[in-house]
């Protein structure tokens, strides 16, 4: 097969959770940009139409769902709209996640099981789903967005979210579990940690020029990730090029993991 051909994901279909805005979208962009079909699913159903559009207009093809992955209901919903909609569904993306800043010490229990209910629970569960059809359709890709906060602990400052670096740890470890164990049926699991992006979740600092400055000096690449950084990666493993790769964590964070000097 020519290598052109291992990236290309034309005939495919393919589901983003939390496809609305920032990392996701940029995945739902690059997917459709290899050819897929996309589907694009978060709480928000008007930022995932903005995207469809946003895909259509670069002649691409989308379509969008509102699903909230706190919900049971809205889970099987979802994985079931997304594995009919075309027929069979290749590829998910698991990118949606909840996130809660609030002071270690005063973390609300309640705001814990929060982010674990979406970023642990939810995944399973539409995983779960997802991979019973790709099962019974012969394989498939399964694409885990964690974060570079899985390998490394933060200040206050940094990550303002006890919760969310243990839940993305989870989410790490479940991605080895569920590679062992649905390889018998030709589905591939995998992770992609990225590392500091320009999205929302970086609000904190972006908008003040003297901690952005800062924050990217101890970055080896001296910059924030961008769309194209992360576009490659996910259709690297969405597709026949990552074919006999299963069980790992693709870290895309500009040397940051590497580099043990804290960013703040």
């Amino acid at each position: 097969m020519h290598v052109r051909e291992l990236f290309d994901l034309s005939g495919r279909t393919a589901l983003v959770t939390g496809g609305g805005r920032g990392i996701g979208r940029y995945i739902a962009l690059g997917l459709a940009e290899a050819g897929a079909h996309v589907l694009i699913a978060s709480r928000k159903l008007a930022k995932c139409e903005e995207v469809v559009s946003e895909i259509r207009e670069r002649g691409g093809s989308a379509a969008a769902k509102e699903a909230d992955l706190a919900g049971e209901d809205d889970i099987v919903a979802l994985a079931d709209w997304a594995c009919a909609e075309r027929g069979r569904l290749h590829v998910l993306v698991n990118n949606a996640a909840a996130i809660w800043g609030a002071p270690t010490l005063e973390f609300p229990v309640d705001a814990w099981d929060k982010v674990f209910n979406v970023n642990v629970r939810g995944l399973w569960l539409l995983t779960q789903r997802v991979a019973r059809h790709m099962k019974a359709e012969g394989g498939g890709s399964i694409v885990n967005i964690t974060s570079i906060s899985a390998f490394r602990g933060a200040s206050e400052q940094e990550e303002p979210d006890i919760a969310y670096s243990p839940s993305k740890a989870a989410v790490t470890a479940l991605t080895r579990e569920l590679a062992v164990k649905l390889a018998p049926y030709g589905i591939r699991v995998n992770s992609l940690a990225p590392g500091p992006f320009y999205s929302d979740m970086m609000n904190h600092v972006r908008h003040d020029a003297a901690k952005l400055e800062r924050f990217e000096r101890q970055i080896p690449m001296r910059r924030s990730g961008e769309e194209d950084d992360v576009k490659g990666a996910a259709v690297f493993l969405a597709s026949d090029a990552s074919r006999f790769v299963t069980g790992t964590t693709l870290v895309v964070d500009g040397g940051t993991l590497c580099h043990s000097a804290s960013v703040f």
